[in-house]
């Protein structure tokens, strides 16, 4: 199990800090790191504010557009006056001067050379956007109007600066999570730097670029911006392939470095830049195609490392990290063949191509926030994470319904809300419930098992950190749990989730210190995180536990004191009054009788007063008083006794073992007319086993009506947890048998 952790795990220091060594999170910010956090995240303020302000001073016609039904370009909208009478018109080209941009279909829409699949196409779109960037930004440098065509209709209209309040929101949103999970890629990276935490913050840089790069692409009106025209596919192209290639890396290494991890490593940046060099310096023939097979095949492989990893190892976060896995390469493939069956539809391949893979980016940006957040387990991220994968389920349906079914926008969008619902609220708590796990212990087994453990504790103190790790290996079936020396203040999950640190509780005494720490890894038999929530209910079941014990001691102490009480009574009281009348007997019968009930008394008596009675005390009591009973009946007495154990008896089990043998041996006497009466008793491997024989002339025990005297001795054997059973004896009289199991640890 030691290449789970690695030298860099997040458990090593939670191990390794001793009594009360826990350092505070706040001291990692000290220094450098924190200075260091500061400066990445004040370079990637002023990045976004440079380009905010870039786009800002672009050149730009007051106009919006859309496409039409058979691919052109139409005018949405304008708050242009020149413009107004021509909403829904199709735009036929943009001209200055003696330059004029033909535009014959919805290319000059289109955001993103990425998501084109024709080469050619994709061509055409660079040269087009380039053209259409140099025609606004020659008119907005010459400070005169642009030229649109609609049809034989050349209409000028002015070309502005854009200005920060034109940016569109969606701008600003995508700039902001792209701030946000570039933040949280510096944060895991300079909390605790390693090569894992390293792969981590090159996949969120990757997509927070691919975001900016979406972020402007929402900006488009007519024509992107240069130079984005001549990046935007090669640098996409890069950022995917290498988010991939990293995946594929991190998967090698974390949860456990896997054999071979470096060989499959160095293959998929091999592949990833074999495709990035045919996109830029080869021929780029079916570039599309490669680079999407490209992204599914790396993600494939990573898919297929984390399996392995958790054959080796069922460790938690591989289940997790390789659920997600499944669900983005599912997304991917299926907005991929959206897009491919869409092709011929300009209308609904741009709209594919526009929202499909906006969503997507965005959904993957959220797992890639999420996963540093799973340790923890908040259930806002649970339901955040839940909420972007349905919404992802619904955009990839509305889209495809669209494409292959030709639903109109309205149609589809609800269709595919009630279906994306419907499996949301069907499959919701078994999607946590895979995610997350579920506790196996039902209630009530919680209630038996914290109140057995409470009992045994109280009996066997140094039981404790052995109870405690049986009762968490029965609440979270992990498959791991280990008693450390090392001591904690209070249970602690470590930063991947696979591992829970629990105090071990001195439950017998309030101001003892814990006896140890209980390291608990791989929850659920591997496949889940432990949570912050596992955490708060070790912690309320200690607690419980401790006010059991406490709970039980004071019940204790209150019959004990009670038993005292009763005893003195009965000693000062009745014995007294016995006594009296003992000597005021009137016959050597009734002194006799008298006096006998005295010694039982006595006998009682001292039994109440103690709370546990050695066995062998307790059997050489047992022995004198029948002793004394049978010879003033004139019944012989044949004892035998063997234990291999020197047990305590609480009064419970004394008082109840007690009246068992004096109602049997009474029952002898009166009845059965015995003149000898052999008592064999014996304890072996903490079971009990005791034979009462006489040789009376009882017959057919099965036909026997128990009154209160068997029914008396079955009752009391019951509560002990044993059996009884009389049979008939050779040559004659009656056996009874009674089998105690576990005698020492029932009460």
């Amino acid at each position: 199990m030691a290449g789970a952790s690695g030298a860099d795990s997040l458990l090593d220091p939670l191990l390794g800090s001793g009594q009360g060594g826990f350092s505070p999170a706040a001291t990692r910010w000290m220094g450098w790191r924190l200075r260091l956090l500061v400066a990445c995240a004040l370079l990637g303020c002023l990045t976004l504010f440079l380009l905010a302000r870039n786009l800002a001073d672009a050149a730009h016609i007051d106009a919006a557009w859309r496409v039409g039904a058979q691919g052109q370009v139409e005018l949405a909208s304008s708050d242009e006056d020149v413009l107004k009478p021509w909403q829904g018109a199709t735009l036929s080209g943009l001209g200055f001067g003696s330059a004029t941009v033909t535009l014959d279909d919805a290319l000059a829409l289109q955001r993103s050379a990425r998501w084109i699949i024709d080469d050619t196409q994709r061509q055409r779109h660079r040269a087009l956007h380039e053209a259409l960037a140099t025609v606004l930004a020659n008119a907005a440098a010459a400070q005169q109007p642009a030229v649109l065509h609609f049809g034989g209709i050349a209409l000028e209209v002015p070309v502005e600066r854009r200005g920060f309040a034109d940016l569109p929101a969606m701008f600003w949103l995508l700039c902001g999570v792209a701030l946000v999970l570039y933040l949280v890629g510096m944060v895991v990276l300079l909390a605790r730097p390693s090569p894992r935490n390293l792969l981590y913050a090159v996949m969120a840089m990757c997509q927070s670029g691919t975001l900016v790069f979406m972020a402007v692409e929402s900006t488009l009106a007519l024509g992107l911006p240069g130079p984005f025209p001549r990046l935007d596919m090669p640098v996409r192209l890069a950022l995917d392939l290498v988010t991939a290639a990293t995946i594929v890396t991190a998967a090698g290494v974390h949860p456990r470095r896997l054999p071979g991890a470096g060989w499959v490593a160095a293959l998929a940046w091999v592949a990833a830049a074999a495709v990035w060099g045919h996109a830029v310096w080869g021929s780029g023939t079916l570039l599309w195609w490669w680079a999407q097979a490209s992204v599914a095949l790396l993600a494939l492989v990573a898919i297929a490392l984390l399996t392995w990893s958790y054959q080796i190892e069922p460790h938690p976060f591989a289940m997790v990290l390789r659920r997600f896995g499944v669900v983005t390469v599912s997304t991917w493939l299926l907005l991929t063949v959206a897009l491919a069956t869409a092709d011929r539809l300009a209308g609904v391949n741009h709209n594919i191509a526009s929202i499909g893979s906006l969503i997507w980016y965005v959904f993957f940006a959220s797992l890639l926030m999420i996963v540093p957040f799973l340790s923890k387990s908040q259930q806002v991220m649970r339901e955040f994470a839940l909420l972007a994968a349905i919404s992802t389920v619904a955009t990839s349906l509305d889209l495809l319904f669209v494409a292959v079914f030709s639903l109109g926008q309205f149609a589809s969008l609800t269709l595919s809300l009630f279906i994306s619902l419907a499996v949301y609220s069907g499959a919701r708590q078994w999607i946590l419930n895979q995610l997350l796990g579920s506790s196996m212990l039902t209630t009530e087994r919680m209630f038996e098992q914290l109140y057995r453990i409470a009992r045994e504790v109280e009996a066997h103190p140094q039981r404790t950190p052995m109870l405690l790790q049986q009762l968490l290996r029965e609440l979270f079936e992990p498959l791991e749990a280990a008693l450390v020396d090392k001591p904690a203040s209070a249970t602690r999950v470590a930063g991947d989730g696979s591992t829970m640190l629990v105090p071990v509780p001195s439950l017998n005494g309030a101001d003892s210190a814990p006896a140890g720490s209980i390291v608990v890894r791989f929850a659920h038999r591997g496949r889940r995180l432990f949570t912050q929530e596992d955490a708060r209910l070790t912690d309320r079941i200690v607690e419980q536990l401790r006010r059991a014990v406490a709970f039980d001691k004071a019940v204790e102490q209150g019959r004990s004191e009670e038993r005292l009480r009763l005893a003195q009574d009965l000693h000062d009281d009745i014995g007294a009054r016995l006594l009296t009348l003992m000597y005021k007997a009137q016959s050597p019968e009734m002194e006799d009788y008298v006096r006998h009930t005295l010694q039982d008394l006595k006998t009682l008596t001292r039994g109440l007063a103690a709370s546990n009675h050695r066995l062998s005390h307790a059997a050489a009591e047992w022995k004198a008083d029948l002793t004394h009973r049978l010879t003033a009946a004139h019944v012989a007495l044949g004892w035998s006794v063997d234990f291999d154990e020197d047990v305590l008896l609480t009064v419970v089990r004394w008082s109840a073992l007690t009246r068992v043998l004096r109602e049997l041996v009474s029952n002898a006497i009166a009845h059965a007319q015995a003149t000898r009466l052999d008592i064999e008793f014996s304890l072996q491997d903490d079971c009990l086993d005791l034979t009462v024989t006489d040789n009376g002339v009882g017959r057919n025990p099965r036909a026997w009506s128990h009154g209160l005297g068997l029914g008396g001795v079955r009752k009391r054997v019951k509560q002990l947890g044993g059996e009884v059973e009389w049979s008939e004896a050779q040559p004659n009289g009656i056996r009874c048998h009674v089998i105690i199991r576990n005698l020492s640890s029932r009460h």
